[in-house]
């Protein structure tokens, strides 16, 4: 069985981010860029797959800008096969993605696609739906545990109200949740073994598919900054301030 797992080149979560004077976005300059932590999870859950036996290969995709490479070497140290890069300065959209990785999934014929179920930079939560109506597969979202057998995968996912499990025929999109598992740590030895695996490199074009944006962000605004709270003498004052200032009762 092969499985598919597109990785994202994302800003750091440990760093601040820091909005551009015009508004115009966030400010990369100088900045620490990693993959997508739910992605991490996303090639652990595979890979562990591969060890267990029930995968024969993992292939690890990105596409964005030629700096994905880093990303996807990282992907290769944790113990993915082979990676494919799609290169392409235009900004990606989740359509778009969704796009690239089902001619991509054309081309390679996954039984399994595992994504993480968003990128911690736009929140969107959308391609792993997207490729699977595109793709016409089964999905199972916020997966917290995953079970191959018998050409089928039984998930569990975590909702609202608590657990609830889902069987899928096989090829599927699964996305992870942080409770999946605990990434492990890539080893310099496998650092060293990942840049010797292969890494392709394709474009847009040579898939076929139109990565035009279709949204236009008009700006980009930092919350506003959080007013000091007040001391207040007894509840009398502070029902006063609830009612008369914060007008919430």
């Amino acid at each position: 069985m092969k499985i598919l797992v597109p990785v994202k080149r994302v800003v750091d979560y440990n760093v601040k981010i820091r909005v551009k004077a015009d508004g115009s976005g966030v400010d990369l300059a100088n900045v620490k860029m990693s993959m997508n932590p739910f992605d991490e999870i996303a090639v652990e859950a595979a890979v562990r797959l591969k060890e267990a036996g029930i995968a024969s290969e993992v292939v690890a995709v990105s596409c964005g800008v030629a700096a994905c490479q880093e990303t996807l070497r990282t992907a290769l140290a944790i113990g993915a096969d082979r990676a494919i890069l799609v290169d392409s300065d235009a900004e990606l959209q989740p359509l778009a993605v969704a796009k690239l990785l089902k001619a991509l999934c054309d081309r390679e014929q996954p039984q399994l696609v595992i994504c993480g179920k968003q990128a911690i930079d736009d929140d969107a939560n959308q391609t792993g739906q997207m490729l699977a109506a595109l793709a016409g597969w089964p999905q199972a979202t916020f997966a917290s545990k995953i079970v191959i057998a018998d050409g089928q995968a039984t998930v569990t996912r975590e909702i609202d109200g608590g657990l609830e499990t889902l069987q899928l025929a096989l090829p599927a999109v699964i996305t992870t949740d942080l409770r999946l598992n605990e990434p492990r740590y890539a080893t310099l030895p496998n650092i060293m073994k990942a840049k010797k695996k292969p890494l392709a490199t394709l474009t847009p074009a040579e898939l076929g598919v139109d990565v035009t944006p279709r949204l236009h962000t008009l700006k980009v605004a930092e919350p506003p900054s959080r007013s000091a709270g007040v001391k207040v003498a007894d509840v009398a004052e502070l029902l006063g301030k609830l009612k008369n200032e914060a007008k919430v009762i």
